[in-house]
């Protein structure tokens, strides 16, 4: 999981909770310090003018949402197909999910099609916002493509919609998120994860004009409530991972590990089903009817889903947990022995099962 970056003891993070019920308190349903100086750094390490504060990566994307509605006067919102966003926000193929909210506004087009997403955002009218993963987790790790990301930015900017950026998994791919590695400037960012140091966390932020709309000095300002958005705990473990642990010069080395690693399992699949994809530290394993290498969207990915439910057991028994689609996301402080044992693992499934596996 993408959330458990800093594992599920990590030492100073631990003091930081400790320190906070002892001399601060468990919720204070009020503003603190605590979260005055997590909201800086992070305003500081993602380019934000303003940020607010969440409880899951969900409620960050729907208050973004809300919030570039409100500021447009529009309703329509440009997802892209095999998109992920929360719960509520889902688009597994070419139409939201049953359980979709808005299922009427939103408008889905084609990832990493630079040709559909122009011609989607810039003839459809009544566009309020672009919301793009820029890479799909749910894919798992499908890779947008520079040219795709940039399009759809300009594109957006072009017809006066909002570029909002989801990096509620990949602003742990480099000290300053993916748009950082790709140079993006999402007009809204959204957040999640890691970055509430293990505690449950969401934020949003970006341009100072459109946060505004929640501004509770304004009459007309939209309501952001949540009893825990600010809670001390998430505010205080956070603020010590981000300060104190994964600091930007970690997160550049940590993530080169990352795609060490994928190359590694790239190579162990060459002439099987299995396909490796990815950035960084969060990677993702496919078994693939054609074994396809390159894969641009869930158009590309035909599985082989008893071969894929099979590695997952076989790899829980020699002591890796992964998720059940095939996602990965490296523990921080992993040495490479143990990643080097994990390839070995993989190396050795793809001998033990070579005529499920063998293109």
């Amino acid at each position: 999981m993408t959330a458990g970056l800093f594992g599920h003891s990590q030492p100073l993070i631990q003091e930081a909770l400790i320190s906070t019920i002892h001399t601060t308190g468990l919720n204070l349903s009020g503003t603190t310090k605590l979260e005055a100086q997590h909201a800086a750094l992070l305003c500081s390490r993602f380019h934000l003018s303003r940020i607010r504060f969440t409880n899951s990566g969900t409620e960050a994307n729907l208050h973004a949402l809300q919030a570039v509605k409100r500021f447009t006067g529009k309703r329509k919102v440009v997802v892209f197909g095999g998109g992920y966003h929360g719960a509520c926000f889902s688009f597994p193929e070419d139409q939201p999910a049953e359980n979709c909210v808005d299922r009427h506004e939103w408008i889905v087009a084609e990832y990493n099609d630079v040709a559909d997403a122009k011609r989607v955002i810039e003839k459809s009218g009544d566009v309020a916002a672009v919301l793009v993963e820029g890479m799909q987790g749910h894919g798992p790790c499908i890779v947008g493509t520079r040219e795709f990301l940039h399009q759809v930015q300009e594109s957006a900017r072009d017809v006066g919609a909002v570029f909002i950026l989801d990096e509620v998994m990949t602003s742990r791919l480099a000290p300053g998120g993916l748009q950082q590695l790709l140079g993006l400037t999402p007009d809204l960012t959204t957040l999640g994860k890691y970055l509430g140091g293990g505690i449950s966390f969401g934020a949003f932020g970006g341009r100072e004009d459109i946060m505004s709309v929640y501004d509770p000095r304004e009459t007309t300002a939209l309501a952001h409530s949540g009893t825990f958005n600010n809670n001390t705990l998430g505010m205080a473990a956070g603020y010590t991972g981000m300060a104190q642990i994964y600091t930007p010069d970690v997160s550049i080395e940590f993530n080169k590990m990352g795609d060490r690693l994928r190359e590694e399992l790239q190579k162990i699949s060459q002439g099987t089903k299995m396909t490796v994809t990815g950035l960084g530290t969060i990677v993702g394993i496919h078994f693939l009817e054609d074994g396809k290498k390159e894969l641009r969207s869930w158009r590309d990915r035909r599985d082989e889903a008893e071969v894929r439910e099979l590695f997952w057991f076989e790899m829980l028994e020699d002591g890796f947990w992964l998720t059940k689609r095939g996602s990965i996301a490296v523990i921080l402080g992993t040495p490479w022995t143990e990643l080097e044992r994990f390839v070995g693992c993989v190396q050795r499934f793809l001998s033990r099962h070579e005529s499920s596996v063998r293109l």
